[in-house]
């Protein structure tokens, strides 16, 4: 029930119709409510009520909800153009990113319960019973007039916000900002190796197919406890499952050799486990990286020639590993009495060879970009004291050099790489020096 649960909340949030529904509904009754408003002509507010005719009150609501059908119609096309040059020059993981805005999600709200507001003010105002009448709530058509210049408003900053969220730094910078709050929830505090799977153990398979979205631990680790089993998820978060085919490992904890029930296992899988039909920020930050990786491959294809959008996808990325250099990354184990649940998981290598691989291999013949690269791995070196994540380091260092020096003609420009890269050695010398840790690494 949680993970229907969560999967619906997640599910909402991306939709671009909750909020304008919900706007819509709140419109209904608020307007209703202030139908039932009367302010008598000897008030002191008497002024803030509309001072028209019902004729009048009725063709400006006729008014406002044709204008605002036009506007939503304006705003709804400029979103599109936004999605599909996100898609196509970009990336197209990105969608996910504007469906979820919520800006643009509180724009629209406006503008549909104005419609609202308005369109459903027609039926109270001027008729009464089948019958024209000169009584209308006067406060509640103020309040269209109210919305209207809300919507104006609106109408402007939607046409500031597409523009901005258009431009390459901006989209970045939300790719950037969301993956480092994925870093920050996703943090794992029970590192460990995976424990070997015994001829014992059973095989439970997935009931969905999808990618793995969500692995709530605790209440696994609970079903493991009480059951007194080892469980080992086999998939990552953030990978692709096949219905049928296994999706974890179990057995009984110590010698115990009884049987397993693997239809009690699925079931707590099933209710700790979020497979979905698209992957997700939440526990995954390979995902916001992959984003960045995309937008710089594109721009490096010879259809788009674009280095230096390539450079600050390089830069951006910069940040995120050195924000995963002193994370405790690598296969997690938790432990509960006699349960135990094992998850696999990236290690900072796995990080290093999605944010370097695919760009080194598209950019390999532009000196700009293998120096760009080295320069972030110089970044990442210099926040981590982690021998092993200094040889990773150094190992993508030695592809991104052997990858220049094959495809770059001029010796000048891979004067260039070979300096960065000397320089990061420097710099992983000097780390090993002062702590004591790091073994030699040498070109």
């Amino acid at each position: 029930m949680t993970q229907r649960r969560d999967a619906l909340v997640e599910y909402l949030r991306g939709a671009l119709w909750t909020l304008p529904g919900l706007a819509a509904i709140a419109a209904l009754l608020v307007g209703a409510g202030l139908s039932q408003i009367r302010i008598s002509d000897q008030s002191r507010f008497r002024w803030l009520v509309f001072q028209g005719t019902a004729d009048d009150a009725r063709t400006l609501l006729i008014g406002i909800a044709g204008t605002m059908i036009t506007v939503i119609a304006l705003v709804l096309g400029l979103t599109v153009v936004a999605l599909q040059l996100s898609s196509t020059q970009y990336s197209p993981r990105l969608l996910r990113s504007f469906l979820r805005d919520r800006p643009n999600q509180i724009v629209l709200s406006i503008f549909v319960a104005t419609f609202a507001y308005s369109t459903a003010g027609l039926y109270t105002v001027g008729v009464s019973a089948g019958t024209r009448t000169t009584d209308f709530p006067r406060l509640a058509v103020a309040g269209a007039l109210v919305l209207a210049f809300l919507s104006l408003g609106a109408l402007v900053f939607a046409v500031h916000h597409l523009s901005h969220s258009m431009h390459i730094d901006q989209i970045m910078r939300v790719v950037e900002r969301n993956t480092l709050s994925s870093i920050r929830d996703a943090r794992r505090t029970h590192p460990g190796d995976l424990p070997d799977v015994p001829p014992r153990a059973a095989s439970v398979p997935a009931v969905h197919t999808g990618y793995i979205q969500v692995i709530r631990v605790q209440p696994l680790l609970e079903a493991a406890e009480s059951m007194s089993l080892t469980i080992l998820i086999r998939p990552r978060v953030g990978e692709h499952m096949v219905a049928g085919t296994p999706i974890a490992s179990v057995w009984p904890s110590g010698s115990d050799q009884r049987l397993v029930d693997i239809a009690a296992v699925a079931a707590a899988l099933e209710r700790t486990v979020r497979i979905g039909f698209e992957r997700t920020l939440e526990q995954d930050p390979a995902f916001g990286i992959r984003q960045l990786v995309d937008i710089a491959s594109k721009a490096l294809s010879p259809a788009v020639n674009d280095p230096y959008t390539a450079v600050q996808a390089i830069h951006h990325l910069a940040v995120l590993m050195c924000a995963l250099s002193d994370e405790s990354l690598g296969p997690q184990l938790y432990r509960a009495g006699a349960g135990a649940v094992a998850l696999p998981a990236h290690t900072y290598a796995d990080y290093l060879d999605l944010a370097c691989a695919q760009i080194r291999r598209y950019g390999a013949s532009e000196p700009t970009i293998s120096v760009q690269l080295l320069q972030m791995l110089q970044s990442a070196a210099r926040l981590t004291r982690d021998p092993t994540r200094h040889i990773a380091i150094a190992d993508q260092a030695a592809l991104i050099l052997a990858d220049a020096q094959r495809e770059i003609a001029q010796p000048g420009d891979v004067a260039a790489v070979r300096t960065a890269y000397t320089d990061l050695l420097d710099r992983l010398a000097i780390t090993s020096d002062a702590h004591g840790r790091v073994p030699p690494v040498t070109s």
